[in-house]
């Protein structure tokens, strides 16, 4: 049924696309898992193996989400709640009068930032992607986002988000991203515990995602990271790089390491019910729409004509797309991962590669048309 998808996968390898992959599928009852080709360019390096470890980027965007939820149901914090409860630094925030203006010309908050605003990500706060003054305030204090570690602690970044002013009012639009990563700050000082012990308690632990961390397991079993470039693939980061030793900040947005049997439990875990980690009813509400037609509006290109975003994942509203169907949700990683349920084809599917992304048209669609076919056959 699933010799399709390994026969994609394993030409894209063939051709250069990627040094290699690994992938799990389910589909109705029948689960594969896959790999193929290398850790790194170089002819003798390791070959991929269902333990290959991988910067799963935006793939814990989710994992997230399911862990706030998780922390909502047990009545720790409300997704109304204002944030400025534990991040005070939060309460004087100002509002530039137009995106583009300059960082002086602001305006008071309307209403309060709240902890749904951070997981729909129309805080206000995120990633700028016109040149503008507030984009050069984020490359220029680094917390415009990257695919490596944010270089200070949890406490500099929200002082140095919270020090500039928010694109639009809360609620106002969508920007991606750094709302995520000022969530995790949140959690981690209503609990006053670590994003690691937090995940561990609620979602990895119960799980038995042994491999998810926020640090390699085993730096010799990650996969070298590269980037597209003119003269082929470039070292971002080697194995025993950034992320073979703890983060100075731990990111919600996208700092786990993982195993492509470890995001297949999460994956699998929510498609049946969410349990242990959600209810039926969180899981609903994280996998459905959650933004109005105004910020749909404004979320391009993460968000077209025919998707949205529920809370931490990506939602299909009109199956429009090859391989896409209402209802299916998920999301990728700018490292070049990718993990969807599809509730329509009662399929899951979650492929982990270490290229990165160029951009919105250089994804991993003819992954998830072969899993539709698959699925269809």
């Amino acid at each position: 049924m699933m010799q399709g998808i390994w026969e994609l996968l394993d030409a894209q390898v063939a051709a250069g696309r990627m040094p290699g992959y690994v992938a799990a599928v389910r589909i109705g009852g029948d689960t594969e898992m896959h790999a193929g080709g290398r850790r790194a360019l170089e002819p003798d390096s390791a070959p991929m193996t269902d333990d290959t470890l991988f910067r799963i980027a935006s793939l814990t965007k989710p994992m997230g989400a399911a862990l706030t939820l998780s922390l909502v149901q047990d009545g720790v914090l409300a997704l109304d709640d204002p944030i400025d409860t534990w991040l005070p630094e939060a309460a004087k925030g100002r509002v530039l009068v137009r995106p583009d203006a300059a960082l002086d010309e602001t305006t008071d908050l309307e209403r309060p930032i709240t902890v749904r605003h951070l997981l729909t990500m129309t805080s206000g706060w995120g990633v700028v992607l016109e040149d503008s003054p507030l984009q050069r305030a984020m490359i220029e204090r680094q917390v415009f986002p990257s695919a490596m570690h944010t270089p200070m602690s949890a406490d500099e970044f929200v002082a140095a988000v919270t020090d500039l002013p928010l694109a639009f009012q809360p609620g106002g639009g969508f920007l991606y991203e750094t709302g995520f990563n000022v969530l995790g700050v949140l959690l981690m000082r209503a609990t006053g515990k670590s994003l690691t012990d937090l995940l561990d308690e609620r979602v990895t632990g119960p799980l038995g995602m042994s491999e998810t961390a926020f640090v390699a397991t085993d730096p010799t079993r990650l996969a070298v990271l590269y980037t597209p470039s003119p003269d082929g693939l470039a070292l971002l980061d080697p194995a025993d790089g950034a992320f073979a030793s703890p983060p100075p900040f731990e990111q919600l947005s996208g700092g786990l390491v993982s195993t492509a049997a470890d995001v297949f439990r999460f994956y699998t875990a929510m498609a049946d019910g969410g349990a242990p980690v959600l209810t039926a009813e969180s899981l609903r509400l994280m996998t459905s729409d959650q933004l109005t037609p105004a910020q749909r509006r404004g979320a391009a290109p993460f968000v077209d004509d025919d998707t949205s975003w529920g809370f931490g994942t990506g939602v299909d509203l009109t199956g429009a797309k090859p391989g896409t169907a209402p209802g299916r949700w998920g999301w990728t990683g700018g490292t070049g991962t990718c993990a969807y349920v599809d509730p329509s084809r009662d399929a899951v599917s979650v492929l982990l590669t270490q290229r990165t992304m160029l951009g919105p048209d250089d994804g991993p669609e003819p992954f998830w048309v072969a899993v539709a076919e698959a699925a269809e056959s």
